[in-house]
């Protein structure tokens, strides 16, 4: 297992993952998918700003990816990010994504952010579990704010301080 900073090459390996996650799971609210040309743009972007967009691969292919952007605008939110974690679903359950989220939280860290937030569908009860495992805490649950599949879901907010 190797984690290292997204590359452009990266971006047809991360749309793959995303998509699924996208079309077929309940995970995320979004229905738009991502195009390999956004996320090029998007892993530059992340990168001129110092942020972190990472990949964790295994056996020679990206097997996930994690990503963090400011939570809100405005400079007084400037220490607090927001992030997206997501691994394939063949690659779940090795330790992969904690990994991962280890390497982000240690590259925000080192960047001056002060808290790191999650946003879990709350259909998404192994996302919940899995950040409740590295210390994040449940501080909301906003009820049916999204909508995917015909169906009203809630959104959990869960928060680390680093």
């Amino acid at each position: 297992m190797t984690i290292r900073d997204a590359r452009p090459k990266d971006a047809d390996a991360v749309a793959d993952i995303w998509n699924h996650i996208i079309r077929d799971t309940a995970a995320t609210f979004t229905t738009l998918e991502k195009t390999p040309q956004d996320l090029i743009a998007d892993i530059a972007a992340k990168q001129a700003e110092g942020k972190a967009f990472l990949v964790v691969e295994q056996a020679g292919q990206v097997a996930g990816f994690a990503t963090y952007f400011q939570f809100r605008g405005g400079p007084g939110y400037r220490h607090t990010m927001e992030h997206t974690i997501h691994i394939a679903p063949q690659a779940q359950g090795q330790g992969l994504g904690r990994d991962l989220m280890i390497a982000l939280e240690d590259h925000a860290r080192a960047t001056g952010v002060h808290s790191l937030f999650a946003g879990v569908s709350g259909d998404n009860p192994g996302g919940v579990g899995f950040h409740a495992a590295l210390g994040y805490r449940e501080i909301a649950r906003l009820p049916q704010v999204g909508r995917k599949f015909e169906r009203w879901m809630d959104l959990v907010l869960m928060q680390k301080i680093l």
